[in-house]
């Protein structure tokens, strides 16, 4: 396949899409490929339907979104609420960065309330490792995936410093709620937290602080903050 420019990694289904979302609809705008990976389908997450039942409706809402941006969709199938950091999974995420060679990464900063999310952002940085030196032979050349940015997730905001921000347009924030629309969890009805209305909101705070109508912002690792430069 041809290489993407984006690639983003959730914990479930559902967190690229309300999360990243926004940064994927403006880099669609700008002409740029994305893909998305979901570790694990979210299926336990729904108040009465049983969890096999809701794994393939957010199967399939995983893809209905993914065609609203002509994404490349991946996805594994790791049990909700017991996603490992191991071997394994790295190697897998690897598998997909050598499938998709991405420019950047986007995932879920790690202080989060949600044990996939954290160990999404822990198996992250060995499989980048993994993806990009050719001794560990997998079936696919290596690649060197570019920067890594931590979407701004209000599951993940422990510790979370705004480094990066993205502006963003209106259209790219109606893109993003048609996908987001897509999922019954964002529709209301699932859960009582109104995801819709707090990302648009934030998207307009962050805006705010940079002097644009709209912008997401992303964190960076520790690494990132230290920059040499020869001229400001």
């Amino acid at each position: 396949m041809e290489p993407v420019h984006v690639l983003a990694i959730g914990g479930h289904i559902g967190d690229c899409e309300i999360a990243c979302g926004m940064a994927l609809a403006a880099h669609v705008r700008q002409g740029k490929r994305v893909a998305m990976l979901h570790l694990t389908t979210g299926e336990k997450g729904h108040p009465t339907m049983p969890p096999r039942e809701y794994a393939a409706q957010k199967r399939h809402e995983a893809e209905q979104a993914a065609a609203v941006y002509g994404s490349e969709l991946f996805m594994l199938d790791y049990a909700d609420g017991e996603l490992p950091v191991s071997d394994e999974v790295k190697f897998r995420i690897c598998d997909v960065i050598r499938e998709c060679r991405p420019r950047i990464i986007i995932t879920h900063w790690p202080g989060s309330m949600h044990k996939d999310h954290t160990n999404t952002a822990l198996n992250l940085p060995d499989a980048i490792f993994y993806a990009a030196i050719r001794g560990f032979e997998r079936g696919l050349p290596p690649h060197g995936a570019g920067p890594v940015y931590y979407a701004e997730n209000w599951e993940d905001r422990d510790g979370f410093v705004p480094e990066v921000f993205l502006e963003v347009t209106g259209d790219d924030i109606a893109l993003w709620e048609r996908a987001a629309m897509t999922h019954a969890l964002f529709r209301g009805g699932i859960s009582r937290f109104p995801y819709v209305e707090y990302y648009k909101a934030l998207a307009r705070v962050r805006g705010c602080e940079i002097g644009a109508q709209y912008a997401v912002a992303f964190a960076v690792p520790p690494s990132a903050r230290r920059r040499k430069v020869s001229i400001l």
